[in-house]
């Protein structure tokens, strides 16, 4: 299960303390899906408990502006169009 820290300095601004909110939140939904033997949830619900805790340190950015994700991840950005069988 993620341990929960409790930290001793208050979140300083209304975005740090919705973060700080929804990393609790992530860590309350991971120990309720180990309960019931949910195994990917428990990881994917982890990953973004590790992703708010980066976010809430500044490790990083909140935000990835004027990267162009579809092009850099290689993602069609519109859909081929009808199939033909």
């Amino acid at each position: 299960m993620v341990p929960v820290h409790k930290d001793a300095t208050v979140p300083a601004t209304p975005d740090d303390e919705s973060l700080a909110y929804i990393r609790q939140m992530l860590a309350e939904l991971r120990g309720v899906a180990d309960e019931k033997g949910a195994d990917m949830l428990c990881y994917l619900l982890e990953m973004a408990y590790v992703e708010a805790g980066d976010l809430l340190s500044g490790r990083r950015a909140l935000s990835a502006k004027g990267l162009k994700r579809n092009e850099a991840a290689g993602v069609a950005v519109k859909p081929a169009g009808k199939i033909k069988l």
